[in-house]
């Protein structure tokens, strides 16, 4: 019986953080093609054509090493991509940044165990395609595998709103 209700409310606790996320503000109308027809930067400072990654579930953060509201997302992130991979979801950390080094430092320091490109220039621009029209961050949107965006957020997500757009994603 108490095992019984301790998945009720989980399940409430998801639908919960699944409503908010579609009351966050941000529009779903935004389409994930500017997404896919970037080409941002690795952390080895090489191209990455973002079109590499159409047809796997994304979850795509938004994120700066000045950001203290993404520095305290970021463990929450590490915990998604961990809880999720075998499932095929991938967490793409996009971050506003110009300096490869930078950013690997950054990455060592806060065990960083996702995909972590950097936005450069294009990062707002990028943001605001995808319905960030504030610029703010964090700004995370959860694409599924037919790329449509099925979930976003502007703010820090916790740990019921990650699962609850992980799991939109991979439906």
């Amino acid at each position: 019986m108490r095992h019984r209700g301790r998945a009720s409310v989980h399940t409430l606790r998801t639908f919960i953080a699944a409503a908010a996320l579609l009351l966050a503000g941000v529009t779903h109308a935004a389409s994930s093609d500017a997404l896919f027809a970037s080409v941002l930067s690795g952390t080895d400072d090489k191209p990455v054509v973002m079109e590499a990654f159409r047809g796997k579930p994304l979850i795509v953060n938004f994120w700066a090493r000045w950001c203290a509201p993404c520095r305290v997302e970021i463990p929450e992130l590490i915990k998604t991509q961990e809880k999720y991979r075998e499932r095929g979801l991938l967490v793409l950390g996009l971050g506003l940044e110009d300096k490869a080094e930078s950013v690997r430092d950054f990455m060592k320091a806060y065990e960083m165990e996702y995909t972590v490109l950097l936005a450069k220039s294009k990062g707002i621009e990028l943001m605001q395609a995808l319905g960030n029209s504030r610029a703010g961050l964090p700004f995370t949107v959860a694409v599924n595998r037919k790329g449509a965006i099925v979930a976003s957020k502007l703010g820090a997500m916790n740990r019921a709103e990650l699962d609850a757009a992980s799991e939109a994603a991979l439906k």
